[in-house]
Formats: C-alpha cells, structure tokens, sequence
C-alpha cells in the first residue's frame, strides 16, 4: 500500500483529470465549522438540539474569528430556509446560535451584527405565528443590551416602529399577551440604550404610546368608580347637593383620585418571576422607570413627557375618574425623588393647558389642573415646593376663566367655565401647602398690578390675584411667622384702590385684606366666595344659581382640604347661611346685621385685640406695617374717599381696610402722630360730608362718606377704649341714615343687603340725601365739639401731648403725606395711560385680551381719574386757611425756589452728597406744602370741570359748569418749566433723601 500511494495515485491524480475521485483535495479532512455548525441541528424533526454543540460552535468562532462571517452567513441562509417552511424548532436553534455568539463573541460582533439584524427583521415581519414575533423581541432584547457603544444606534432606530406596533396589539390570549410582553421587554431595552449612549430616537412617541397602552390602571380606582362619582362632575354633584337640601348636608368625603397613592414598588428585570415576566403592565412599568431615567434634565424631560400629555389627550385619560394619567404621573414623581425633578412634571403638566389639544376645552382643562392638584399633593407630601413659576400660569388661566364666564352666553358654557375655576382654586390651595417662601409670590402680585387694564380685562385679573392671595395667605399663616407687608405690594394696591374701574378698587382691597390676616381670611371667607363675588357684581357679572352653589360647594371641600376641624368651621358656615337668610327680616325690625358679604369677619380678632395687651398675643399671623407705611395707607384713604364715582361697596372695602391697618397698628407702639391721624382722617371726612359748597361729590357720595366717617370714628374709639365716644356717637346717629350702607354690632360699615345699588346716586337719590344733609348739618356741627372734648380727653391719657396741642392737630385737615404724594414712589407718578382699554402688554400673566370683551361703558369711572384733581382731597374753604395762591404766584414760588438752589449749589467749599440732598429737601419742602395745599383746598368757583364731572347743587339736581378744557394729558399741569440747571440734581437729590 505504501509503493501505491506514494507511486501510483499521484501519477494518476496528473493523469485523469476528469476523475472527481482521485482530486488532491478530496484527500483533505471536511472544514471543522462546518461539520459544527451540521451537528447543531438534530438529524430528524422530531430531535433535540444539543446545548454542547452549539456551545462548541461559539468557543470555535471566539478562537476563529476570520470564520465567523461563513458562519454567520449559514445561519441566515439556514433561517430563511427554515422560515419558509414554518420549521420553529430550527429557527430557535438559529437564534440560540446568535445569542451564544453574542455572549462569547461580543469583540467580534461586526462580523455578525448585520446578520443577526436580518434574521430579526424577518422575525418581526412574519404575521403567521405570534411565537416568531416573540422570539424576534427577545432575540432584539439580547442584541441591545450587548452594544458597548453606539454602533448599531440607527439599525436598532429602525425596528422601534415594527417592535411598538407589536406592543399595541390588541387580545386577551396567553399568547398575546406574551408577545406585547416579549415588545415592551424589547422597548425597555431601547429606552436603557437611550439612557446609556444619550440617544433621543426619532420614534421616541411610539415607545411612549405603546408603553401607555399597556399602563393598566389600579383596580382599586375602577372600584371606586361609584363612589367617586360624586367628585367627576362637580356640576351634577351641585345639583346632587341641592336636591338633598343644601351643599353643606352632603359631599363629606374628598374625592378618591385626589388621595396620595401608595408608593409603587420598583421593578427590576433581573428579578422578576416567570409570571411576571409575561405580563405586559409589569414591563410597562418598568419601560416608566427606564423613561424617568432618561429625563435627567428639564430639556430631556419635557421630550419625554410632551408625547405622554398628548396620549392623555387623544384617548381622554385626564378624566380623574379612570385614574390613568394621575396613576402614571404619580409613579413618575415617586420614581425622580432621588434626583429631585418631580417638581418638573409638575410645571410641565401646567404649562400643557396651553397646548392646542387643551386650549379650548375649558371641560378638560379641569382635568388636567385636577390631575395638577393630585400630583401637588403627593409632592408637597416629601418636599416643599421651591419652583413656584407654574403659580404664574394657573394664575394666568384662571384670570381668562374668570373672563370667558363673564362673556359666556350659555349655561353649559357657563358651568364648564365655573368647574374649571374651581379647579384652579382647588390647586393653587394645594400648591400653597407646599410653598416655603411666599416673597416670589408677592413679587409677582406686583408685577401684575403694575400695569393693570379697565374694563373686564382688570376685573378678570384683579379676581385671579384675590385667588392667588388667598394661597399667599395660606402659605403664610402655614410659616407661622410674622411678617412685615411687602413695600412694593403694597404701593401698587394703593394705586390699583384708585384705579378707574370701581370694582377692580373693591378688588384691590379684598387682596389687602386677605393678605393682612392670612388666618382669619382662611378661616372665614374661603376664595371662591371672594372672586365669584368680586366678578358677579357688576352689569354683566351677575350671578346665578350654579355658581352660588358651587360655592357652597366649594366652602364644604375647603374646609376638607385645609385641615381646620370640621366640626367648629361647620357650625360657622350655617351660621353664616342663617344670617343670610334673616337678614332682612332684622332690617325690617330695625336689627343691626351681624355681618356683611362683601367683607372678612374678624369680630373674634377685634375681641381678642381688645381684651389683650398686644395684638401680638392675640393673633400671631396678622401682617404688620411700618410706621410710614401706615400713613401712606391712610393717605391713601383719604384720596379714595373723595372720589366722586364711589359706589357703596367702594366706601365699605375702605371702611374695612382702615379697620384692618387699625388692628395691625397694635403690633407696634404706635407714635402719637399716627395715633392722632388715625381720629384726624373721619374727622375730616366727616367735615367733608358736611360741606354744603362741595360741588365735586354728589349729595349721595357725601351721604356715604358721612357713614364712613361714623364708622371709621366708631371703631377707632374701641380700639384705643374711649366707649363714651361709640355711646354718643349711637345716640347722635340714626342707623338708617343712609339707605345703602349700615353699621353693624361689630362697628364695620357694610352695605346692605336689600338695597337696590342700582338706584345709588340717581336724581331722586341725590335729592333724599341732600334733604337728609340738610337736616344733619345743624346737627353735626353742634356735637363736633362733644365729640373733640371726648376725644382730647381720652386721648391725652394714651399720648404723650398737651390738650391744647392735641386739639389743634384733631381740628387740622388730613392732608397725604409728602413722601406718599412726591415720594419716589409717588402716586402722581400712576401712568394712567397704563389703562387703557386696548393694551395688549398690560399683564404678567399674559396680554391677550380679546378685543370684543374690552369694550365697556366704563366712561364714568374713566372720569373718575382724569385729571389730577381725583386724586387730591377737595375740602370746603375755610376762613381760617390762608387765602389760596394763584397759578402766577406758584410759579414764581417755583422760580424763587429754583433761584435758591441754584445759589446755593455754588459754593466755594465741597459738601457731601448727603448735605446738599438735605438742604436740597429743605428749600423744596415749603413749595411742595404749598402745591398740596393749593390743590386740596383750590376754591370751588375758580375749579376747572370737565363736562364728564357733573356738579351737584345743594338740592341735588345736576348743574353743568362751563370752563376751559383741561389739557389731554392731566400731569402736564404738574410740570414747572426749568428753571436752572440743578433742576435735575434736585430731583434726585429729592428721591435719595426720601
């Protein structure tokens, strides 16, 4: 055998060579991979595959991976063979094969990457057998987790679709159900890859969307569908609470999607059981936790949520009832408390109302804002708010609620506008719990004050900021710390208490109040009162019976809401009711009506303030003033009182906030100059109800200003413990002297409940008053000095100064003090052109007002402001005041003035900016005290009227003056001409030395 093999087959392999047989390379031993990749498949159908093998294959690739691409190649070759013949069992073995390879192999995973991604493409596209699909998905799961860069980003971006689509298909069968698993494994997978390598993929919506279909909701919500059903729809519960008798007697328990979830337990793929691992709502969540993984930042986390706010609107999940989009974002916030970023979803959710899905639907605007109050009750929960920018935009829609109620035509429209406002108030509420540091939100009231609208627009915002201070008052009264009252909060109330509208003025003191006394505004008047009050007054702002149940309604959840004991607030709230209801049975008996609808009760705070030494004890939450802010405040009193155009609910919100500066007055010791001003502002309102010549204010506005007075003198009196003055003041005064405003048991002016405001200053109004004027005169001028003497007497006891000195202050005329009125801050400085009708950039919430809601016959109340004289005091002349300096004679007190500065700026020796500010102050005081003067007490007959400021005479009747027409622009009249040029230094030195 040796001589024929190493002879003979050689020759004949040269010699024949058509013989396949006797060819070289048949001689050579069959290729290992391939005998390998043979044996991995069993000999029959019916035969199992061999584990070793194929891990013999792998461990050859792993040492031989220049072969890896042939056996990659036979393997998609042998895939597609078997696909065709729906052979599952080799198909599996292939699959097997590629993970095998992907654990051993991953160094050389291009060298079958490609081919791996083919296989489960045709897996994913095989519509004939769920199980090739669900292999696919796993086979794709496996892939993913094996990248070690961002290689295959693209290849693995092209199956999102095909995977998502399987993720969303529909049925109940085991197999079904493990496919949708099998994807949303697969989409957990992508979602870790995006994380991983800070990849968005284009068709990141499609992951959110199949995720969601998947997020069943708890069982225990749909559970509790019945008895949640009375909080879904507060409209029908309204009407629900009125058929058993009344809003209080129902609806005691807070609705079951606004109850803080239990905390989800976070899932981990690697430990989940054989059950869990084929159930879809178990990946779905675990596809949530890997999407708050990915949101690391506030641009990632708006790409994430925008497409989960989107689902919710399609497939109408806000509904509360269902429970889908509180249950999901509530399991986001649980899950970003370790990054701190729940507050973003949060924010995010808010600033969603002004997406074009929920813009124009004030129904599921709700909604969403009801979805806002649950999730800020979860978060206020674990941590205090911080980021309070949403407020701005709740604030912003619950202004254009408050509007688009006022011009609402329809009921259904009208209810839809009202369960939206309410649930804005019931998440600024919750929101307010939660807030540490409220100096943000008094900022932003300023903002928004600053440039204020007329008409509906002002009206509609100034009802949104008496919501948003409401939720300041609560955040305050939560801190239990005493604070001082913002300065610049403060001064741009006092100019909105003389804006043009009368009732954003009513509204400008209703936010004064519940800012001053957080907690007995949270314990008495709850917002929704407030607001819907405020904005139902006037002509097309009435109110109906929905509203004022949902009202009631909402005094009942408040209470829920607020934590108070129910029990006690409960008892308050009827008693109000009843008082409602007897009201005028008092009036027709000649009872004095307890309280007043438009005003805080705080008859608890006056008794506790009188019977204690300070008010501090008494009350710890009342906001206190600085002494300078108390005087612009009764400054600013002085001013609203005189204007012509008040109505009476004008006259008793001012009568109420002097009451309140009154009480916050005894937080401090008070200087006795502010405690004589405090008795010399009624008395000289009480001087200007009585002047016959004052051809400005009606005989009605002096009527109501005579009350006022009354009332301001009354309470003061108890204030400071002088009974004598109340008892003779009662004696002296008839209760109905004025048939539109009363005084009540706890000395506040309020308006009455039966009278027809309408009726207010009309013709045969104007006559009853000045007849009743008449007959008072006499009256009052013989008991002014009764009232002095009682006065100078108690007072001298409390202040330290001499009778004859205290008497001479009491018998001055109030006049504003200089900083209120030329300070830098002054409110000559109110740019009235800030109001008009049409500005569209007058508001910090936004400025789109719609034209047609803007246009308002509001030409009386315009008037009220339109020169600088409304704003100044007009008192009768008196024949002890000097005699009045004409225009000429100011202007060369201006010019002498001028001349001195000038002089005295020019001196040989340096001064300090601070000296030459106060001698600079010096010189401008006496003009200035001249100018206020001149135009408080600028004589009737020589007054310049325009023909919207009709003058009234004695017995009532209209009488129109003929005069020059004031410039267009008022505060030209205020403007000297220039005189040196220190004219400039001056003015500032004026603003630094104020």
């Amino acid at each position: 055998m040796g001589v024929i093999s190493r002879k003979i087959f050689p020759v004949c392999g040269s010699m024949c060579v058509c013989c396949p047989a006797l060819r070289s390379s048949s001689r050579q031993p069959v290729k290992r991979y391939k005998k390998l990749l043979a044996d991995i498949f069993p000999k029959s159908p019916d035969g199992h595959p061999s584990e070793r093998k194929i891990a013999k294959l792998c461990e050859y690739a792993a040492k031989n991976p220049f072969r890896i691409p042939k056996i990659a190649k036979y393997l998609e070759d042998r895939f597609y063979k078997e696909l065709k013949y729906e052979h599952i069992k080799f198909i599996n073995i292939v699959v097997e094969t590629y993970n095998k390879l992907l654990g051993i192999c991953k160094e050389q995973m291009a060298c079958f990457a490609v081919s791996l991604l083919n296989v489960v493409t045709g897996l994913l596209d095989n519509s004939k057998q769920d199980a090739m699909k669900i292999i696919g998905c796993q086979t794709l799961t496996m892939f993913i987790y094996s990248q070690a860069d961002g290689t295959y980003t693209h290849n693995i971006e092209n199956l999102v679709g095909k995977v998502c689509a399987l993720a969303r298909e529909k049925g109940d069968e085991h197999q079904r159900l493990c496919l949708r698993a099998s994807s949303l494994q697969c989409l957990s997978a992508m979602l870790w890859f995006m994380a991983q390598f800070s990849h968005m993929f284009v068709d990141f919506d499609e992951i959110v969307y199949g995720t969601l279909d998947n997020y069943e909701p708890d069982t225990h919500t749909e559970g509790d569908v019945g008895r949640g059903e009375a909080h879904h729809n507060w409209v029908d519960e309204v009407i629900r609470c009125e058929g058993r008798g009344g809003a209080g007697a129902s609806c005691d328990t807070s609705p079951s999607w606004l109850t803080v979830r239990p905390r989800p337990e976070k899932k981990d793929p690697s430990l989940l059981t054989r059950e869990e691992i084929e159930t879809p709502k178990v990946w779905a969540q675990i596809c949530i936790q890997r999407m708050v993984e990915l949101a690391k930042e506030s641009t990632t986390m708006r790409r994430v949520l925008d497409p989960i706010f989107i689902y919710f609107d399609s497939g109408q999940h806000w509904v509360p009832r269902q429970g889908l989009a509180v249950m999901v974002l509530s399991d986001m916030a649980y899950f970003m408390e370790s990054s701190g970023n729940q507050q973003l979803i949060l924010a995010s959710l808010i600033r969603h109302l002004d997406h074009k899905n929920v813009a124009h639907d004030p129904q599921l605007k709700s909604y969403v804002i009801q979805v806002a109050t649950a999730l800020a009750r979860q978060i206020r929960s674990g941590t205090s708010l911080a980021e309070i920018g949403f407020v701005c935009d709740l604030c912003r829609h619950s202004r254009k609620s408050l509007q688009a109620t006022a011009e609402s035509v329809g009921e259904q429209e009208s209810n839809k506008n009202i369960l939206l406002q309410n649930s804005i108030e019931d998440c600024l509420l919750e929101i307010a719990k939660g807030i540490g540091d409220a100096r943000p939100l008094f900022d932003l009231m300023a903002i928004t004050l600053e440039k204020l609208p007329s008409g509906v627009g002002s009206r509609a915002t100034i009802g949104s900021l008496m919501i948003l201070a409401h939720v300041i008052s609560v955040a305050s009264a939560s801190s239990r710390s005493q604070q001082v009252f913002p300065e610049g909060l403060l001064v741009q109330l006092l100019k909105v208490m003389l804006h043009p509208d009368t009732e954003a003025r009513v509204g400008a003191h209703q936010i004064f109040s519940a800012l001053l006394i957080p907690i007995s505004n949270h314990q008495q008047h709850e917002v929704a009162s407030l607001a819907s009050g405020f904005l139902h007054q006037p002509r097309r702002w009435h109110s109906n019976p929905a509203s004022a149940s949902i009202k009631a309604l909402l005094e009942k959840l408040r209470r829920e809401k607020d934590g108070i004991k129910v029990e006690k607030i409960g008892s308050d709230f009827h008693d109000d009711l009843k008082e409602r209801d007897i009201v005028e049975d008092d009036w027709k008996q000649g009872r004095v009506r307890k309280n007043s609808p438009n005003v805080y009760k705080i008859s608890c705070i006056i008794d506790r303030t009188v019977g204690s030494t300070t008010l501090l004890d008494a009350e710890p939450h009342i906001m206190k003033f600085s002494e300078e802010q108390i005087g612009q405040l009764l400054s600013a009193f002085w001013m609203q009182a005189s204007l012509p155009d008040n109505l009476p609910s004008n006259i008793e919100a001012i009568a109420h906030s002097f009451v309140l500066t009154l009480i916050s007055s005894g937080l401090k010791n008070s200087n006795d100059n502010l405690v004589v001003r405090f008795f010399q502002l009624p008395l000289s309102l009480r001087n200007t109800s009585m002047d016959p010549n004052n051809g400005m204010l009606s005989p009605a506005c002096q009527r109501s200003i005579f009350v006022l007075s009354t009332g301001m003198l009354m309470f003061a009196a108890k204030i400071y413990h002088i009974p004598d003055l109340n008892d003779f003041l009662k004696s002296s005064v008839p209760y109905d002297v004025d048939p539109y405003l009363g005084i009540n048991d706890d000395l506040q002016v309020y308006v009455k409940p039966q009278a027809d405001i309408r009726e207010y200053g009309s013709v045969a109004d104007n006559q009853l008053a000045a007849s009743l004027l008449s007959e008072l005169r006499s009256k009052v001028y013989k008991s002014d000095n009764v009232i002095m003497d009682i006065l100078v007497q108690s007072l001298s006891s409390i202040i330290e100064l001499e009778a004859d000195a205290l008497t001479e202050q009491l018998s001055e005329l109030f006049t504003p003090d200089d900083a209120f009125m030329f300070g830098p801050q002054s409110i000559l400085e109110f740019d009235h052109n800030q109001m008009v009708p049409h500005s569209k950039k007058s508001l910090s919430f936004d400025g789109d007002f719609p034209m047609n809601s803007l246009v308002e016959d509001d030409a009386r109340s315009e008037a009220s402001v339109a020169d600088l004289s409304r704003f100044i005091p007009k008192m009768p002349s008196s024949p002890s005041m000097p005699h009045v300096i004409s225009i000429g004679q100011l202007l060369e007190s201006a010019l002498e003035v001028a001349g001195q500065v000038a002089g005295t700026s020019v001196t040989t020796s340096p001064l300090s900016y601070n000296t030459m500010a106060s001698q600079c102050e010096a010189l401008g005081t006496g003009t200035r005290k001249k100018l206020s003067n001149w135009l408080a007490h600028e004589n009737h007959q020589s007054r310049v009227v325009d023909k919207s400021f009709p003058a009234f005479l004695a017995d009532g009747h209209l009488a129109l003056k003929k005069g020059n027409v004031l410039p267009q622009d008022p505060w030209l009249a205020m403007r000297l001409p220039p005189a040196s040029p220190f004219d400039n230094f001056l003015k500032a030195a004026g603003s630094a030395g104020c």
